[in-house]
């Protein structure tokens, strides 16, 4: 049943109205079951360490890492010198260095995920 969710869900997005362009990534960032975004938040070593979680990538997670490393913040911001993003077990990415769930979700929404 999963598989025939995230098929019709795929078929939505590759369907275009008049006027607009279907964009195609190399990644696809499914919504969960609650229809939300999987980017979540996770704070360890009390409180002196911030983490964002974006969980199961469908296709090329480090292309995913790679456009949030260039477009998320403007280059040569000190946002941009403290991003970290790493990819873990080829579909999920831990993103360091700030409080940037927010930011995430509005890159994910503005991408059309």
């Amino acid at each position: 049943m999963l598989r025939a969710i995230r098929s019709l869900s795929t078929a939505a997005a590759a369907v275009t109205h008049s006027g607009q362009q279907t964009v195609h990534h190399p990644f696809f960032v499914p919504r969960n079951s609650r229809g939300s975004l999987p980017v979540y938040s996770d704070v360890r070593n009390g409180g002196g360490r911030y983490l964002v979680l974006i969980r199961n990538v469908d296709g090329d997670a480090n292309a995913l890492a790679n456009a949030l490393r260039a477009d998320l913040f403007p280059k040569e911001t000190p946002e941009a010198a403290r991003l970290n993003v790493e990819v873990k077990h080829a579909r999920h990415l831990v993103i360091t260095g700030g409080r940037w769930k927010q930011a995430v979700t509005e890159w994910l929404i503005s991408r059309g995920f």
